[in-house]
């Protein structure tokens, strides 16, 4: 496993992180397609065991389930001070007033349910998952300054938005000497490449560690373009994110797959070590849902593509509506 610092910061992350939204109860929340504890347990200990120390998750995962799998598995896997441990607010957790956002009520009471749920004192890395058009981002910056003097978190980071909002979250974080945002949890892929316009240059410059999700856009990277799963059949936000670009993005897919069957490996490895291969990228977000998926994504980290194989997964990519913030 390779590591790196996580941004401008001094702790250490593993170049894979492994995001946990696949894990939590089916029955919870509004992804059917998840692992329950019993099979979720096992990725989690094969992650650990191939040298990831990088976890991220979601208050709002499975209603809170996936904190609850994701924490006692740690807690038995592994010490804790050698875990980087992630988790985000603003999705809705309860119905009725104050039940989502980033006011100062919803963020201090959800941190202390999340540690409840994750059965720790603190989280390494605490995110806002999206913006807040409804809450001033004064109100956000200093509530989660106050959580992280209160020893809640250690950083904090933020999630897919434009990039002038993140570059005022930046701002008045600096204005009034409050704790700054390390990291960028974004949206970056083959299939979807508009954060290399603003946010990964902002990211570039600020010295932000950029931890982007669905690096294989939800696997279509990793498959021929008709072939369905369990969960493109009922992932209603992900239908949204490649509903216009089709013809182009197939022709991406193919890209993907003449290049893996010239190497003799899975495409997997090729679309992951594009996005690896981005000196602004600290570790993108994965999920495993099959062992090849972990296997797949440390290989990547040995895969180091040509400049024309570069030039050629590139080559058909057509610009996307900007898409991923909600």
């Amino acid at each position: 496993m390779e590591f790196t610092k996580l941004g401008r910061t001094g702790v250490d992350v593993s170049r894979l992180c492994l995001g946990c939204m696949s894990y939590g109860a089916p029955d919870r929340g509004t992804h059917p397609w998840t692992l329950d504890e019993g099979q979720a347990r096992p990725f989690i200990k094969k992650a650990l065991d191939l040298g990831i120390n990088f976890f991220d998750t979601a208050n709002v995962y499975s209603a809170g389930t996936s904190e609850e799998i994701v924490g006692r598995a740690l807690k038995e896997y592994a010490k804790r001070d050698e875990i980087v441990l992630a988790t985000k607010v603003n999705g809705r957790m309860h119905q009725g007033p104050n039940g989502a956002g980033l006011s100062r009520k919803a963020i201090l009471s959800e941190i202390d349910a999340s540690l409840r749920r994750l059965g720790t004192d603190y989280v390494d890395l605490y995110q806002i998952h999206r913006w807040d058009y409804e809450t001033p981002i004064e109100e956000t910056m200093e509530a989660l300054h106050d959580v992280v003097k209160a020893g809640k978190a250690r950083y904090i980071g933020a999630s897919s938005m434009y990039a002038w909002q993140f570059a005022k979250a930046l701002h008045v974080a600096e204005r009034h000497n409050w704790t700054r945002f390390v990291t960028m949890q974004n949206y970056v892929n083959l299939l979807y490449r508009e954060e290399e316009r603003e946010m990964l240059p902002l990211c570039a410059a600020e010295g932000i560690g950029v931890i982007p999700w669905s690096p294989l856009a939800r696997g279509r990277l990793t498959r021929d373009w008709d072939t369905q799963s369990a969960r493109s059949d009922t992932d209603a936000f992900g239908k949204t994110l490649y509903a216009n670009t089709e013809h182009a993005d197939r022709q991406v897919v193919e890209a993907v797959a003449e290049i893996a069957k010239a190497r003799g490996i899975p495409r997997a490895q090729v679309a992951l070590a594009w996005v690896l291969q981005k000196s602004v990228i600290t570790a993108p977000i994965i999920g495993a849902t099959k062992h090849e998926h972990l296997d797949d994504a440390v290989a990547a980290l040995s895969v180091k593509l040509t400049a024309d194989e570069i030039a050629k997964l590139e080559a058909k990519y057509v610009p996307h509506a900007v898409t991923g913030f909600n």
